[in-house]
């Protein structure tokens, strides 16, 4: 029977690529989540909302934190909501199409992630440095071994041809 009938592929995916573009996929979906709730502050006063969800969630509305992220989403415009809606959704369209290569092992992908990763490994470690968390430190790990791992598999590519 031919191998294509069969459910078989001709050529087998490497595992740390599919880790990637799951990754990636993930993180599209969190973007899409995040730019959908930022669509929802749009013609809304954020500061409003957020006194809302605080007696909504009995939450101390006179706490000092509280009322200093009230204060700064007081300074929070219509323009700035609409275009961080604008860049988030923009972001999940390339982790998306990063996701989509990856899993198809396209070489153009490859390249893409390694740039893109690659650029904000800087950023990440600057807000590590500044604040440590253990989100942060997995994160830059995480990031900084996606981008080991692709930049090794096209060193290996361009040394084999």
């Amino acid at each position: 029977m031919n191998a294509r009938w069969a459910g078989k592929r001709k050529t087998k995916h490497h595992v740390g690529m599919l880790f990637i573009a799951g990754y990636a996929f993930l993180k599209t979906l969190l973007f899409l989540v995040v730019g959908i709730g930022a669509l929802h502050f749009l013609n809304k006063d954020v500061d409003d909302q957020l006194l809302e969800w605080v007696h909504q969630l009995r939450v101390d509305p006179t706490s000092h934190f509280i009322n200093a992220l009230i204060e700064k989403a007081s300074l929070i415009t219509h323009n700035q909501v609409r275009d961080f809606s604008i860049i988030v959704f923009v972001y999940a369209g390339l982790n998306f199409t990063e996701a989509i290569g990856l899993y198809f092992e396209k070489v153009w992908a490859e390249y893409m992630t390694l740039i893109i990763t690659g650029s904000f490994l800087p950023l990440e470690l600057i807000e590590l440095i500044h604040k440590q968390t253990l989100f942060r430190a997995a994160l830059l790990l995480t990031n900084l071994m996606v981008f080991i791992y692709l930049l090794v598999i096209v060193l290996v590519r361009n040394r084999k041809q």
